[in-house]
């Protein structure tokens, strides 16, 4: 009895605070700015906000004296109006069209040459991929996010 005297009151305390915890808890309120929409894909935040990972990673070849010598790879989210996922998505396609035109102009013009991920020159990148994705999809499209980025030089 001596030994089972601790057990019963730790199983119990666990018991009482499990309890206490599933009484106090408070539902998230459909208005509150800090709840978050349960979906894997694209969650929303504060009612307004989705973001929508692209499917799959942007290879830019960098090429010198008609050589490739380097490869970019970028990966990109679009931040987006809430409600407008499922019309973007159908909209990927020309999306990525539009994004990669912009990638390899950037390219071109020398704009993954040298510290390639300098403020000014990553701001010239973002701002060219928000307005291309803004000319395909309209006002839905809040922002292009650069989630990865890496020059590979051979």
């Amino acid at each position: 009895m001596r030994k089972l005297l601790p057990v019963l009151l730790a199983i119990t305390g666990l018991g009482i605070g499990i309890a206490g915890g599933l009484l106090l808890r408070t539902p998230a309120a459909p208005d509150d700015p800090l709840a978050v929409e349960e979906d894997t894909a694209a969650p929303t935040v504060a009612g307004e906000t989705q973001f929508m990972p692209l499917s799959s990673q942007f290879v830019v070849p960098l090429v010198e004296n008609g050589r490739v010598q380097s490869m970019v790879v970028l990966s990109l989210s679009l931040e987006i109006a809430a409600g407008s996922l499922a019309d973007l998505q159908a909209r990927e396609p020309k999306l990525r069209d539009s994004f990669l035109q912009v990638m390899f102009d950037h390219a071109n013009a020398g704009g993954f040459r040298g510290n390639f991920t300098t403020s000014s020159s990553m701001q010239t990148l973002r701002e060219a991929l928000r307005e291309a994705a803004r000319k395909q999809a309209g006002p839905a499209v809040r922002d292009v996010l650069i989630s990865d980025i890496l020059r590979q030089d051979s």
